[in-house]
C-alpha cells in the first residue's frame, strides 16, 4: 500500500518547482530619430516589494487598489541607485517615466533624452543584487540597428557595449 501511495504522489512533485528563479529583464532601445534611449525593466512584483519593504518602508504595497502612494517614489529612487548607464563614457541621466503591472511583473519605464549618437553604452544593473545572491539581470539592447544581450550577476554587474 505504501508503494502505491509513493507511486501516486511522486509524479506530482515532478511538476512542482522547489526553486524560485531570481531574474529581471531589461530591454534598451535607442530611437535615433527621437534622440532617445527608451528602457523597460521587468521585475517580479513580490521581489521588488520585499526589497522596498526592507530598504525604505515596511508597510509598502505594490499593485492593486491598496498600492502605497509612495510606490513610484521608492521605485524611482531604487532604480536610480542600482541602474547606472554611461553613454560614450559619460554618465546618463535616467528619467523614471512610470510603471505598469502585468500579471506578476512590474514594468518600469525609463528614458534618457538628448542622445545624438552612441559609440559606447555601459550599463551597471545591480537591481535586487542586495536581496538575492543568485539574482540575474538580463540586458537586451537594440542600439544602432544592432541587437546585443548580456546577463549580469552580482560578481559581474556591468558590461560595456561598443558600436564603431
Amino acid at each position: 500500500m505504501k508503494r502505491f501511495i509513493i507511486l501516486l504522489v511522486l509524479p506530482l512533485f515532478a511538476f512542482t518547482s522547489f526553486h524560485k528563479y531570481y531574474i529581471s529583464v531589461t530591454q534598451i532601445d535607442y530611437i535615433e530619430r527621437k534622440q532617445s534611449v527608451q528602457i523597460i525593466s521587468r521585475i517580479f512584483i513580490d521581489d521588488l516589494e520585499r526589497l522596498i519593504r526592507e530598504r525604505y518602508d515596511e508597510t509598502i504595497t505594490l499593485g492593486g487598489k491598496k498600492e502605497s502612494l509612495k510606490a513610484d517614489e521608492y521605485i524611482q529612487r531604487y532604480l536610480g541607485e542600482k541602474m547606472i548607464i554611461k553613454i560614450n563614457g559619460k554618465r546618463a541621466n535616467l528619467t523614471f517615466v512610470g510603471k505598469e503591472y502585468d500579471v506578476d511583473l512590474v514594468k518600469c519605464y525609463l528614458e534618457i533624452e538628448d542622445v545624438k549618437k552612441i559609440e559606447s553604452f555601459e550599463i551597471s544593473n545591480k537591481v535586487l543584487f542586495d536581496l538575492f545572491d543568485d539574482q540575474q539581470n538580463i540586458i537586451k539592447t537594440k542600439i544602432n540597428s544592432k541587437q546585443k544581450s548580456v546577463i549580469l550577476i552580482p560578481q559581474n554587474e556591468s558590461f560595456l557595449f561598443t558600436y564603431q
